[in-house]
C-alpha cells in the first residue's frame, strides 16, 4: 500500500474554518502539508488552526472572503510567506443562496457565482502562476456537487456555479498538463449544514450528532457519512500517488467513492441534407429521444419501515 507523504508541501484550503474545508484541512495537515486556512470570520479561522497545531499539524489563517483577484492573490501569497511555496489548492469556500427561478434576485445569484465560480478561478488563477514558477508541479482540487452534475430544484445559482467547476477543472488539466499541476474536481457528499436542512437526512444527521452511527443504507447505498469520510480524496489527489489523474470529477461519501463521467453524446440521428422541424417531430421520439436523461438528485432510497 503506497504511502501519502506530503511533508514539505504547503497547501491553501478556502473556505476551511468549519464543515468539508476544516476536514480538509485537518486530512492534509496529518499527512504532512503545511495549510493555510481561509474563512470570513477571524474567530472561526483562528480556532481551525488551533485544532489543526492541537493535533500536531502546522497552519495559519488568512482572513478574507474569495472571489476577488485581489483575495486570491493574498491566500499565494501568505502561503509564500509563511512556508516558501504552494503545492495544493483546495477551492472549498461557497455559500448558498436558494430560491426557485422566478424568485432569485440578482444579488442572490452574483453573490453564489462569486464565491464558487469566480472565487474559484481567481485562486486556481494565482496559484497556477505560482506553481508554474516554482516549476515542480502542483495539485488544485476544485470542490464540486451533486447539483452541479445532476442540477437540483431551487439551486440555479449554486448548479450553474458547480458545473462551471468541473468544466474548468477538465479546462485546466489541459492547460496545465505540461506543467505537471494536476486538476480534478471532487463531488462530496456529507453530513453538514447545508445537507441537514434535507428532511430525508435530518434525523439520521440528528440521531449521528447524538452519538448513533449512520446507516448502511446511507454510508454505502446512498454514500452519505461525516466531512471527514470525504476528506481522505484531498490528500491522495495531492500526492504522488496521484500524479497520473487529472480532467476527473470524482465522488465521494460515507463508504462510496465513485468517478463521475463527463458529459458525452448518447444517441445520434441523421437526415441527408440536414433536419427541419417536421423531420425532427418525426424522428426524434423514436430515435434520439428514446433515450432522455433524468435530472436532479434522486432521493434517498429510505428503508421500508
Amino acid at each position: 500500500m503506497p504511502s501519502i507523504d506530503l511533508s514539505g508541501k504547503v497547501a491553501v484550503v478556502t473556505g476551511s474554518g468549519r464543515g468539508l474545508g476544516l476536514a480538509y484541512a485537518h486530512a492534509l495537515a496529518a499527512h504532512g502539508a503545511a495549510v493555510v486556512v481561509n474563512d470570513v470570520d477571524e474567530a472561526v479561522a483562528e480556532q481551525a488552526v488551533k485544532s489543526l497545531a492541537e493535533a500536531g499539524g502546522t497552519a495559519v489563517a488568512e482572513v478574507v472572503p474569495v472571489g476577488t483577484s485581489e483575495a486570491a492573490q493574498r491566500l499565494v501569497d501568505r502561503a509564500v510567506q509563511e512556508y516558501g511555496r504552494l503545492d495544493i489548492l483546495v477551492t472549498n469556500a461557497g455559500i448558498l443562496r436558494d430560491k426557485v427561478l422566478w424568485k432569485m434576485t440578482d444579488d442572490d445569484f452574483d453573490a453564489v457565482v462569486t464565491t464558487h465560480l469566480r472565487g474559484t478561478f481567481t485562486c486556481a488563477r494565482a496559484a497556477a502562476v505560482r506553481m508554474r514558477e516554482q516549476g515542480e508541479g502542483g495539485s488544485l482540487i476544485l470542490v464540486g456537487s451533486p447539483a452541479g452534475q445532476r442540477g437540483n430544484f431551487g439551486q440555479t445559482n449554486y448548479a450553474a456555479a458547480k458545473a462551471g467547476i468541473a468544466a474548468m477543472a477538465r479546462t485546466w488539466s489541459m492547460e496545465l498538463g505540461r506543467a505537471n499541476i494536476t486538476v480534478n474536481a471532487i463531488v462530496p457528499v456529507a453530513a453538514t449544514a447545508m445537507t441537514e436542512t434535507i428532511p430525508a437526512f435530518a434525523p439520521y444527521i440528528e440521531a449521528m450528532k447524538n452519538g448513533e452511527p449512520l446507516p448502511d443504507f446511507l454510508r454505502k447505498g446512498e454514500g452519505f457519512g461525516t466531512p471527514e469520510d470525504c476528506a481522505a480524496l484531498v490528500p491522495f489527489l495531492a500526492s504522488e500517488a496521484a500524479r497520473g489523474i487529472t480532467g476527473q470529477a470524482i465522488g465521494i461519501g460515507g463508504d462510496k467513492v465513485a468517478l463521475w463521467s463527463h458529459p458525452q453524446e448518447i444517441r445520434a440521428a441523421y437526415a441527408d441534407g440536414g433536419w427541419t422541424p417536421e423531420t425532427l417531430a418525426d424522428a426524434f421520439p423514436a430515435s434520439v429521444g428514446a433515450e432522455l436523461q433524468s435530472v436532479g438528485i434522486p432521493a434517498p432510497k429510505l428503508p421500508e419501515a
